[in-house]
């Protein structure tokens, strides 16, 4: 037997804790991401300055911001690594409640071990407790339960054990994985027990590859075999699953197209040249083409979000759809036709089957011809400047919003020109990482990569806020490899703190801050369906008290400077160029405040989405794009 406190016994289970993936072993839990308060320094705390083992310890500035770089270091390592996080009672556990959804929606483990309100109630309302009147045994902490896989709340130190094995069932889990929380009440984790020795002792957990069902596969290959046009759909599940080449050698011989989500991107080389790249509201011409016209779709690893289908608007209303996915719930969507398996066994069990019955598609140049459209669009796109003919990108805007911004910032850039340069500048196997605003659409539209798992994009919760954190994550997860934050000024002003850690840890991030002065992307989806122009720019209030008044100005850079980053102010292509490779050398984490023309960022492609429109206004402009809403809907699947 051990005797040792509760929080004492979890650190030392944590460091025994190991993963195997096709016969690999990896340790599991790299170390602990903290910021201490009241209710974790002298228990947790403690624990990790006495019994850390080989843990190491980071020092978080903001909860949600540690807890996205551990999701993202998790994703980095094809969720095969991970990162503890915890937090002292109250503001600090509420703060990491984001980054636990964010971590469940995109199927990525995090483990959060949260400080909670003393067990026996004794000092009880302690410091930062939330009291629930209605029932004491509910805590700020209880707000986990709606956003992650697994919850759990310690009140005696025995209960840590079975506590601990079932988070690890989860977070190993291929199918269920996401957050993890267990409550750790301030008491409990002083208290002492003994623990039994086995408790600590070595566990590897497999990571297994679940096996197709024949008759699932059977199943496939019936609609498969009758397809014409049919078009794969890479999801996250291909990355997971390691899946790639497989996924590739499938399409290259049956002549099938593929397509990426976000969560897919990377996973197979842009290069190939069945890839039509990114699918969807985000997605190219040539990938939409293609699946407007597809008869059936399958879709690999992929959840089928709304962006993917365009709001199910993207695909023929007698389209097929099959999947293979790990999660069954996933593999249900859209009525499919299921494969439950791992994305690599799937698609090489249906590849044996289709070859055997000496099946082909269809396609005669129409990938080819499609390609080659996307690729004189990306031309356009890597050419577009400001000039005397200027016409931004998207159609509806503020008249005074583009002479306004060039006169406050001297910029003549344009997003997407920002976008094509960075990509032809920086080094072929350069992490690229993103989350919110407009970008995301730019990036799988734009971005392209023969370098595996070096597209880190968190689109499924689209968190504004995750991409310097996530950055972070990359670089712990790959230290030897140069990574990109691709963030706008909304998701910088509102997360950037673990910019600061950077600089600590010594692991150089470079930040591409694109300054639009404002949201963006929703001003534009507020304009494109008649609103007006209200609170989405960066605005000072006008005489009537309404936020009409003039744009801010920001200085990114000397904000950042100040942090002990290198920092560059960018108004020109020739001052991004210089930049850009002055940033390469650098060792410190390095920052580029781009002053970018707002509406110059990509949109389109035939994609529609679906948002709440106003069903009665009296704004003509509203009432149209209602109309217009309706109209859409109509073409749409109903589920």
């Amino acid at each position: 037997m051990a005797y040792m406190t509760t929080a004492q016994a979890l650190v030392k289970f944590l460091d025994n804790q190991y993963v195997s993936f096709d016969g690999q072993e990896t340790k599991f839990v790299e170390g602990v991401f903290t910021i201490f308060g009241h209710g974790i320094v002298v228990g947790l705390g403690e624990a990790l300055d006495t019994f850390r083992g080989s843990l190491k310890v980071f020092q978080g500035k903001n909860e949600q911001g540690m807890a996205h770089v551990a999701a993202s270091f998790a994703k980095q390592n094809n969720r095969r690594k991970i990162i503890v996080c915890s937090s002292s009672i109250g503001p600090g556990a509420a703060n990491m409640i984001t980054a636990a959804a964010t971590a469940t929606v995109n199927h990525v483990p995090l483990l959060l071990f949260p400080a909670d309100a003393f067990s026996t109630r004794q000092p009880d309302p302690v410091l930062q407790q939330f009291e629930q009147v209605n029932s004491l045994s509910n805590t700020t902490n209880d707000a986990y339960r709606a956003v992650c896989r697994y919850w759990d709340r310690i009140s005696r130190p025995q209960q840590l054990m079975t506590a601990l094995l079932n988070a690890m069932r989860v977070l190993t889990d291929t199918a269920e994985t996401g957050a993890v929380c267990i409550s750790l009440p301030q008491d409990v984790g002083g208290e002492a027990w003994d623990f039994p020795e086995t408790f600590f002792k070595k566990r590897v957990h497999k990571i297994t590859r679940i096996v197709p069902a024949p008759e699932e596969i059977e199943d496939a290959l019936e609609v498969l075999l009758s397809a014409k046009k049919p078009l794969v759909i890479c999801g996250g599940g291909v990355r997971y699953s390691e899946a790639g080449e497989a996924v590739e050698a499938f399409c290259h011989s049956l002549k099938i197209p593929f397509a990426e989500t976000q969560s897919g991107k990377t996973a197979c080389l842009s290069s190939d040249p069945w890839n039509l790249g990114g699918v969807g509201v985000t997605g190219n011409s040539s990938a939409n083409v293609i699946a407007k016209d597809a008869d059936v779709v399958l879709g690999i690893g992929t959840r089928f979000s709304d962006f993917t289908t365009a709001s199910k608007s993207l695909f023929r209303p007698d389209v097929k759809v099959v999947t293979i996915n790990t999660s069954r719930f996933d593999a249900y969507k859209l009525d499919a036709v299921k494969v439950v398996a791992d994305a690599k066994l799937g698609v090489l069990a249906l590849k044996e089957k289709l070859e055997a019955a000496g099946y082909q598609s269809a396609y005669t140049d129409e990938v080819e011809l499609a390609k080659q459209g996307w690729d004189q669009e990306m031309e356009r796109l890597a050419a577009y400047s400001y000039d005397e003919n200027f016409e931004p990108l998207i159609g509806a805007r503020d008249p005074r919003t583009i002479p306004e911004f060039v006169e406050m910032t001297g910029s003549s850039l344009t997003q997407t020109a920002v976008v094509a340069k960075v990509r032809e500048l920086i080094d072929a196997d350069a992490i690229c990482v993103g989350a919110a605003g407009s970008l995301p659409g730019d990036l799988q539209r734009m971005w392209t990569s023969d370098s595996r798992y070096s597209y880190n994009m968190e689109y499924g919760y689209s968190c504004m806020g995750y991409e310097i954190a996530g950055a972070l994550g990359s670089k712990l997860a790959a230290p030897d490899r140069e990574v990109y934050a691709m963030c706008g000024d909304g998701s910088y002003l509102m997360l950037h703190s673990e910019l600061v850690t950077s600089v600590q840890e010594h692991a150089k991030i470079n930040v591409l801050l694109f300054d639009n002065s404002g949201f963006g992307c929703i001003n534009n989806l507020q304009m494109n369906n008649g609103i007006g122009n209200l609170a989405t720019e960066f605005r000072s209030r006008d005489e009537d008290g309404n936020l009409y008044g003039p744009l801010v100005p920001i200085d990114f850079a000397k904000c950042a400077e100040g942090y002990g980053v290198k920092t560059y102010r960018v108004t020109n292509m020739e001052e991004l160029e210089a930049a850009l490779l002055d940033s390469k050398k650098q060792t410190v984490s390095t920052l580029l405040d781009i002053k970018v023309l707002p509406k110059t960022m990509t949109d389109g492609y035939d994609a529609w989405w679906h948002v709440g429109v106003a069903a009665a206004s009296p704004k003509k402009s509203v009432c149209e794009a209602w109309e217009q809403k309706e109209e859409n809907l109509k073409k749409a699947r109903k589920y």
